[in-house]
């Protein structure tokens, strides 16, 4: 009988995945209870109730609102929000810059050629730390001080301090004015090609582009007048007040993220690009296109198919990333998590939460780029 099961490629299969399987899951149970057994042995309490006690350490700056007096589990969150504001922005920024980057090493311009080449060689091969201590180290000793600070536009001042700007502190009807011209306009770029179809009906050839625009910038003055409550930056004693400030250690995580990205998405783009083939360049001059829109219309849209799956890499790579902000003392969740794990000391309970949200997010941002490259290819296909 067992000679017959172990002839049997089926069983053969199915039984070595089921012993490996129930060996990796003993290994697991045993480090779990050993180290539990060792932390308790050292009088180490191991759990989560730490999350609901006051946390006592301030945080620089953030996107939700902050207290010392707030509990451990809210700096967890405050600390997710800063890391994601600053990897959606330095994503947007770096694909822009990079679309630049990449058409402009295709550029038949021998010096726009030859110095973006010598601009994605440097970024490339210099550390991205390297990076963000160097924008640091120009933004705290380069600018002036606060007195002497640079005023370009009235409202805005730049210093070793930061980044000044008038700020708008929006009432309620207002924020609900501004959502609901979100949905409108979320409503609109759904309908996008019926609306399409009844500005020509009416006999405007127009983009329905231009009506997003005018929607957005009516909603937003209407919006800022309505409130009513503008803040300009004033300077007081020794520093400014009032206002929006964006810090040194933004602006230098922000450079240097958006710099050293960048020249990674100009190569994608620049390979995707010339993947095509050249017949397809000949094509679209042969039926009377510009080059832009050869390069709009024909090109880009069939080199997304291969642009798309590493330029996912790249983002996920942007995301982690974003845990080097500490080294110019931006508070992102990994800075956060240190800070939690020298005053508590549950250090095993802070990776295993900070692991959590970096595997959530990179999960999150996969399965947006796979839908929009299945997206692409449908209708490619069609």
């Amino acid at each position: 009988m067992l000679t017959v099961l172990l002839d049997n490629r089926r069983f053969r299969s199915w039984a070595g995945q089921i012993v490996l399987l129930g060996g990796f899951t003993a290994l697991v149970l045993w480090l779990v209870t050993n180290t539990i057994e060792n932390l308790q042995a050292r009088g180490i309490k191991v759990g989560f109730d730490f999350l609901g006690r006051q946390a006592n350490f301030p945080i620089s700056e953030s996107v939700f609102p902050y207290n010392p007096s707030d509990s451990f589990l809210w700096a967890y969150v405050t600390g997710l929000g800063n890391t994601i504001v600053i990897s959606l922005i330095a994503i947007f920024f770096s694909t822009l810059l990079g679309l630049i980057v990449g058409l402009a090493r295709r550029s038949q311009h021998p010096l726009t050629a030859y110095l973006s080449g010598v601009f994605v060689t440097t970024a490339r091969n210099m550390p991205l730390i390297v990076h963000l201590l160097f924008w640091y180290a120009l933004a705290t000793t380069m600018l002036p001080a606060p007195r002497q600070a640079f005023n370009p536009l009235p409202g805005v001042y730049l210093s070793l301090r930061g980044l000044y700007l008038p700020s708008v502190h929006l009432s309620g009807s207002s924020v609900a004015m501004l959502l609901a011209l979100a949905v409108v306009i979320l409503l609109a770029y759904v309908l996008r090609k019926y609306l399409h179809e009844v500005l020509i009906r009416l006999g405007y050839r127009l983009s329905v582009a231009p009506l997003f625009a005018v929607l957005l910038i009516a909603g937003v003055f209407i919006a800022v007048k309505t409130s009513g409550d503008v803040s300009v930056p004033e300077m007081k004693g020794f520093n400014f007040t009032g206002g929006f400030r964006l810090s040194p250690e933004f602006a230098a995580l922000m450079i240097g993220l958006v710099i050293y990205t960048s020249a990674f998405i100009g190569e994608i783009i620049r390979g995707g690009i010339d993947a095509v083939s050249v017949g397809q360049w000949e094509a679209g001059r042969a039926v009377g296109l510009s080059e832009r829109h050869v390069l709009t219309k024909v090109i880009i849209p069939q080199a997304l198919r291969i642009i798309i799956p590493p330029m996912t890499s790249q983002y996920l790579s942007t995301i982690k990333n974003t845990t080097l902000a500490l080294a110019v003392g931006y508070p992102e969740l990994g800075l956060v998590v240190g800070t939690v794990i020298n005053q508590t000391g549950q250090a095993l309970e802070s990776i295993a939460i900070l692991l959590a949200v970096f595997l959530t997010l990179s999960i999150a941002v996969s399965l947006f780029m796979n839908w929009y490259n299945a997206l692409v290819a449908l209708v490619e296909a069609r």
